[in-house]
């Protein structure tokens, strides 16, 4: 049975740090691109950045470019999310996806067959 686990969430100040973890089990994602999205109170789930199956291609929102880095580790079948300068408008669940596609890397919700539990990000000002 697949399954992610999402850790390193908490509470931090603005401009504070934290690096979120994602482990996958279950089977191996090496060839799949992977992303982290988040969901803030009352919005809808969005897209915050993924990485390609190698590691070699990134891609992020707007809102958190510069300030975000996604990175992978395939021999741990984990995917990390560095947040730096964080704002209180980070705060929010966050998750961590698998694409269904292997090879690419994908923006939209849709493209994503796996996901984890999420775990609370809270930037207090």
């Amino acid at each position: 049975q697949v399954q992610l686990v999402e850790s390193g969430g908490g509470l931090v100040q603005a401009g504070g740090s934290l690096r979120l973890s994602c482990a996958a089990s279950g089977r191996t994602f090496s060839n799949y691109g992977m992303g982290w999205f988040r969901q803030a109170p009352g919005k809808e789930r969005e897209f915050v950045t993924a990485i390609n199956w190698s590691g070699g291609s990134t891609f992020y929102a707007d809102s958190v470019k510069g300030r975000f880095t996604i990175s992978r580790d395939n021999a741990k079948n984990t995917v990390y999310l560095q947040m730096n300068s964080l704002k209180p408008e980070d705060t929010a669940v966050y998750y961590c996806a698998v694409s269904k596609y292997a090879y690419v890397i994908n923006y939209a919700l849709s493209e994503y067959s796996y996901w984890g539990q999420g775990t609370q990000v809270t930037v207090s000002s």
